[in-house]
């Protein structure tokens, strides 16, 4: 059995942890590596965050003409080229990815690199089964940065058909004719836009009666009436079984007008994930589960045993990059720092769907507020009513923002339009620095005509008191 001093479970934001002020600590990272579609450096880098918009840029480069033409610009689409682009963008996620395992297994004298499937087998005590047999390790320290996985729904056949999660769909042989999306969330939206702009036929299959339900919900209306028009879309359906169709799948429905069928080449499943706390077995190495699957973390990361942290999917409410990252330092300065800790900033997370129109939010919805009694004033502006949504002409995209009438506090944000992550920037930066709405309305320049005068009408608009 070996001893160390910090065990790193997960190699996605974990991995980040370690530089130099680690240099004299015996570590281990532990990451599984057994799987076909297993590699090192975490969900964002290799099925998730990085090679999505990498493709999401590709379909924004196929959708030029539809765009093109009205404005007066004839542009036509010659060939979607699936291999390069696909060999394009893991070719260099590959690369990263393989380069990070070499640094940390080849490189470094202090951190030895377990792959293979782990789980807890009692405080501060885990077993891995690598390819070289079971190994125990214990540590001083442990951090849980596992992640999570793709859920699939029992759905009778489904395990007789070939399924795609967001963890394969990506490496796909060749482009499909059809394909079915079961799924109407962020994941969904994003390979509804890929998979369509690239020629594929997109049917989108959703339980609820709207796309992107959780946003707020003027921009869930309007990101739906938009999905209705592109995709074959079908809402308030229960998919009651699954079976090979040929080479492709069939799917039985039931819906508001009975029972229906859909048949594609191939289906993606893109329902959600799950924390990978089960898998670790957390709970017999001491800890804290909530019903949810998440791991309990306390605002410094801490978990219920001493010396052991989490972050990132197995115990964030957020399920994003960008908090997972906050939390990595975090830790990292609590582990190094245990007499001087600091806690985790998550007032103003904000998020981003990179479909086609963008999305983006911070912040509460206006159903969020009305839950919650919370005083309100809002205000939608259309990018159409700038100049520079004239320059694109725009129909369709707009912001919604929400203040408090008194203070000018701004409460929420949430935009629909080309580029919305871009243009949110600015509103999270005000709402983590307490800059009211009036006075970051009128305290600063904003560049004519360009597209952030859509934050500033907003502001301007809002009916403060």
């Amino acid at each position: 059995m070996r001893h160390f001093d910090l065990v790193i479970i997960g190699s996605g934001s974990g991995n980040s942890i370690l530089d130099e002020r680690f240099a004299d600590w015996n570590v281990a990272i532990v990451e599984k590596g057994l799987g076909p579609n297993d590699a090192y450096g975490g969900t964002c880098l290799n099925v998730g965050c990085i090679p999505t918009k990498m493709f999401v840029h590709t379909a924004d480069t196929a959708s030029a003409p539809a765009i093109g033409t009205k404005l007066g610009v004839d542009l036509s689409l010659d060939q979607v080229r699936w291999s390069d682009a696909r060999d394009r963008i893991f070719g260099r996620i590959d690369t990263i990815s393989a380069g990070g395992r070499r640094f940390r297994a080849e490189e470094q004298d202090n951190v030895t690199l377990f792959e293979g499937n782990a789980h807890f087998t009692g405080v501060k005590q885990l077993s891995v089964q690598t390819a070289e047999g079971v190994e125990t390790i214990t540590a001083d320290r442990f951090v849980v940065a596992a992640g999570g996985r793709p859920v699939m729904p029992e759905v009778p056949g489904l395990d007789q058909v070939r399924v795609h999660t967001s963890d394969t769909v990506m490496r796909l042989a060749e482009l499909p004719q059809r394909m079915i999306i079961m799924g109407t969330g962020f994941i969904g939206a994003e390979f509804a836009h890929i998979f369509s702009a690239l020629g594929v036929e997109v049917t989108m299959i959703g339980r609820s009666g709207q796309v992107l339900r959780a946003e707020d919900a003027d921009v869930s209306a309007r990101f739906t009436e938009l999905a209705a028009a592109r995709w074959d879309l079908r809402l308030n359906r229960k998919v009651v079984s699954a079976e090979r169709a040929g080479e492709g799948v069939r799917l039985h429905l039931e819906g508001p007008d009975g029972a229906e069928t859909v048949e594609a080449d191939e289906l993606l499943v893109a329902i959600g994930r799950t924390p990978n706390s089960d898998l670790l077995e957390a709970e017999a190495g001491g800890l804290e589960v909530a019903d949810d699957g998440k791991i309990v973390v306390d605002a410094q990361q801490r978990t219920s045993v001493d010396g052991v942290w989490a972050l990132g999917d197995i115990s964030s409410a957020h399920e994003l990059k960008h908090v997972a990252n906050h939390e990595t330092r975090v830790v990292q300065h609590n582990v190094l720092n245990p007499d001087s800790p600091i806690e985790s900033d998550h007032r103003f997370v904000p998020h981003a769907v990179f479909s086609s129109p963008q999305i983006a939010a911070v912040g509460l919805t206006e159903q969020q507020a009305r839950e919650r009694g919370v005083n309100y004033v809002t205000k939608i502006q259309d990018y159409g009513a700038i100049a520079y949504g004239w320059a694109m002409e725009d129909t369709t995209g707009f912001a919604k923002l929400l203040a408090d009438p008194d203070s000018g506090k701004i409460l929420g944000a949430h935009i629909i339009g080309p580029q919305a992550p871009t243009l949110l920037q600015p509103i999270i930066q005000a709402m983590h620095f307490d800059l009211d709405a009036r006075s970051m309305a009128r305290g600063q320049y904003w560049i004519h005509p360009a597209m952030p005068e859509l934050l500033e009408n907003a502001l301007l608009g809002l009916p403060l008191n």
